[in-house]
């Protein structure tokens, strides 16, 4: 089929490569304006920009999806097909332009998990399945009909990173096999469930989202101290600086913790910290200003026995 991909990030990245060796024609690459990075702030292209370069795809970076130059390149393209996967929302007079319509990969089992971040939400409520999800995009953002599923299983230690990297190559396959099921005409769409009840959003997250409170049971702790890794990263603070938490896990019995909440304790070689219902294991921690260390190099460097995290 002839197509027109439209995404920016890494994730999308694979996606595009797994379409364009399935032997499809990409007629285009639309993806997002070059950006200012790092300390220079010198402009930086979209991973899936430069992925397209390299494979000298034609690439489009419109401002303003609305702008009647653009649209007037993308309907002279003559596409069957639409592709997006990562992208910003799309118009109406963008996703109904072509024949065969406008589908999107989503990181979740819809209509579970609309939204911005739906692969870091399913690990921080402690989901332990998920999957990816093709659909045709209509006006209400991940609504559309859906046309195929794959589910995967949720590591009970696995963070949003490693999942992240998971789903974008099982998504990346289900994209495929639903380009070729549209293509031979095989595709049965069928609605999402109408109605928001019992529905589990999956809003943006910023950086303050991150913030631990050690009131909370353990397992909670754990499901976001995971689920925040690699972004924004969970964070509390340590003698009045700031300490991110990238790695924790369950103890095999977390015992009772009589202890302030936060409160920090050493124990056959294991970093613990005091939650409202037991213990909570730290094994990975960023310090501000140093690398990321294990606990025992935290251990070994702070001498934290004692002391309070948070407070």
């Amino acid at each position: 089929m002839r197509l027109v991909f439209m995404g920016t990030p890494d994730f999308a990245v694979a996606s595009l490569a797994a379409l364009h060796a399935a032997g499809h024609e990409v007629a285009a690459v639309v993806t997002a304006p070059d950006k200012p990075a790092g300390r220079g702030q010198r402009l930086q292209a979209s991973a899936v920009k430069q992925w397209a370069q390299a494979q000298h795809l034609p690439v489009l970076q419109p401002p303003r999806l609305k702008d009647p130059a653009f649209l007037a390149q993308l309907a002279a393209l003559q596409a069957d097909l639409f592709v997006v996967v990562a992208f910003r929302m799309l118009p109406a007079e963008v996703w109904a332009m072509p024949p065969r319509g406008t589908i999107n990969l989503h990181g979740s089992l819809l209509p579970q998990y609309r939204g911005a971040a739906p692969i870091h939400w399913a690990v921080l409520n402690g989901e332990t399945e998920t999957g990816v999800t093709t659909f045709y995009i209509e006006h209400e953002i991940d609504t559309g009909q859906i046309l195929a599923a794959r589910k995967t299983p949720i590591g009970p230690d696995e963070t949003t990173g490693e999942l992240y990297a998971r789903l974008m190559q099982l998504g990346a396959q289900l994209l495929v096999d639903t380009v070729a099921d549209i293509a031979a005409g095989r595709i049965q769409p069928h609605p999402q469930p109408a109605g928001a009840e019992g529905l589990k959003p999956a809003p943006k997250l910023f950086p303050a989202d991150g913030l631990l409170d050690w009131n909370l049971p353990a397992r909670q702790l754990h499901n976001r101290i995971r689920g925040l890794n690699p972004f924004p990263a969970a964070h509390t603070t340590y003698e009045g600086k700031l300490l991110k938490v990238l790695r924790s896990k369950m103890p095999e019995a977390p015992g009772e913790a009589q202890a302030v909440p936060g409160t920090l304790r050493v124990a056959a070689r294991c970093l613990l910290v005091a939650t409202q219902d037991g213990w909570l294991e730290l094994l990975e921690l960023k310090p501000e200003g140093k690398p990321a260390m294990t606990a025992q190099a935290f251990v070994n460097g702070y001498q934290p026995h004692g002391q309070r995290l948070g407070g």
